[in-house]
């Protein structure tokens, strides 16, 4: 018997609520290893899919297929080739792919027909869609090396799959693409994820790979995961990284990550098919689990504007209502927000603080200090308060100063010191809850 915990569950699934909002009607085009399959992955990994597609979100599945392919020729006594991270297709090998597409095609597609009770597929309706939208052309000779059959994408029918994908549709693609002359060509997932990401100008293109994502030291396997890679820096690691021969090779997937992106392409994400709710914990988690590609960094910090209202009072609601921020009402909120700095990630607020300026005492109060228990330990707070200081400073003012019953020990930490209530200047003291006993703290500036 499964067993719901209220007090876990609801705070949970109400932290994932805007992620739900601002991926509905967006669209993801999700590469999709042959490794992943041959592992025994595809069933959880369908059911994380059905459940992006009954949030709204419209999904184009690409599937690989290196080993399944091996694995053919290997039964006809015939050797993998490959050259540049790319298969050698001769005749043999055409055959022996077009027979491993098309048993996994079946097997994805029976996947999304599951229904079963008491699990994620239960009541789920996923209509997978296939057909020939890609057009090919021949790799051809380089480097010495004749690629024979094996090919990349000429173009995408970009089109034909908006159509079928806002009709609630998911578009299934096999790597293979036909010349104008009828003529097929193996390609490889990468190649036609990336293509159709771009053809689409997709939200996101995701990779579930061997790899866990990109090393913040490629060259020490040990070191942590860098969770967000800017455009740039993606690009000066692949420079100096070595030509890519092999799906684990540190820029296999990056060098795919990184054309999406120079095309158009919001994000790119390698994820590690391994961890089991990887696609999950991308999406609705603020780091997610694998490495994400985006031309600019996702995170702002800036001035709060009208359309923020929302987000401030949704961060700081949990903390007025523990007694560890003064309540304060949405009209005032509304009426204040120019004084309001904000820190968002990815369109959700995760940080903010106001600032109101007390001329007539050449000083401010910095209010409503909050960050979200999901980031905290992150220097979010310090950041905030950088901010909030460069603001004062800005306006001509010697001093900020902020009173809590709580946080003491941080501010003090970072320049404030306890002054009697008295020090305030009298507009705000008029205010002041002799009841509540805030300690008062004041930073003044050199």
């Amino acid at each position: 018997m499964n067993l719901v915990f209220p007090h876990t569950f609801v705070p949970w699934f109400r932290s994932v609520a805007p992620y739900i909002h601002a991926y509905r009607g967006k669209t993801f085009v999700v590469g999709l290893a042959g490794e992943a399959i041959a592992a025994g992955k595809l069933n959880a990994f369908v059911q994380d899919l059905a459940i992006l597609h009954a949030m709204g979100i419209k999904l184009v599945l690409v599937h690989g297929f290196r080993p399944q392919v091996n694995e053919q020729l290997a039964a006809k006594g015939h050797v993998s080739k490959f050259s540049h991270g790319i298969r050698i297709t001769d005749a043999v090998a055409l055959d022996g792919a077009q027979e491993a597409a098309g048993q996994l095609r079946f097997e994805i597609e029976a996947a999304f027909s599951q229904g079963l009770p008491n699990t994620p597929m239960a009541n789920a309706t996923v209509r997978v869609v296939s057909g020939n939208f890609l057009t090919a052309r021949p790799v051809g000779i380089v480097d010495g090396v004749d690629f024979l059959l094996s090919g990349l994408v000429r173009r995408v029918d970009g089109a034909a799959i908006r159509r079928a994908i806002d009709i609630g549709a998911l578009v299934l693609l096999s790597p293979f693409g036909f010349s104008p002359t009828g003529e097929a060509f193996n390609l490889t997932m990468e190649d036609v994820a990336t293509q159709t990401a771009i053809a689409l100008q997709a939200d996101k293109l995701v990779f579930m790979t061997e790899v866990p994502g990109i090393r913040e030291n490629p060259d020490d396997a040990d070191s942590g995961i860098d969770t967000e890679l800017a455009l740039a820096d993606a690009k000066r690691l692949l420079a100096r990284l070595p030509r890519p021969h092999q799906p684990t090779d540190t820029a296999f997937y990056l060098q795919h990550c990184v054309k999406a992106c120079e095309g158009g392409v919001e994000r790119s994400h390698i994820l590690p098919f391994a961890a089991d709710g990887a696609l999950l914990m991308e999406v609705f988690t603020h780091d997610g689990i694998g490495t994400m590609v985006v031309d600019e960094k996702l995170e702002s910090l800036r001035e709060a504007t009208p359309d923020d209202v929302g987000g401030i009072l949704q961060l700081i609601e949990p903390f007025e209502r523990d007694g560890t921020l003064v309540r304060r009402e949405r009209a005032e909120i509304e009426r204040d927000v120019s004084y309001y700095t904000v820190i968002e990630h990815d369109g959700v607020i995760f940080g903010c603080a106001a600032l109101y300026p007390y001329p007539e005492g050449r000083t401010a109060e910095m209010a409503a200090l909050t960050i979200s228990p999901h980031v905290q330990g992150q220097g979010d707070g310090e950041r905030i308060l950088k901010r909030i200081e460069q603001r004062a400073r800005a306006a001509g003012l010697d001093s900020i100063f902020v009173l809590t019953t709580r946080t003491m020990h941080w501010f003090i930490k970072r320049g404030f010191v306890p002054v009697d209530p008295d020090w305030l200047p009298e507009a705000r003291k008029r205010k002041y809850n002799w009841d509540r006993r805030s300690q008062v703290l004041v930073k003044k500036f050199v």
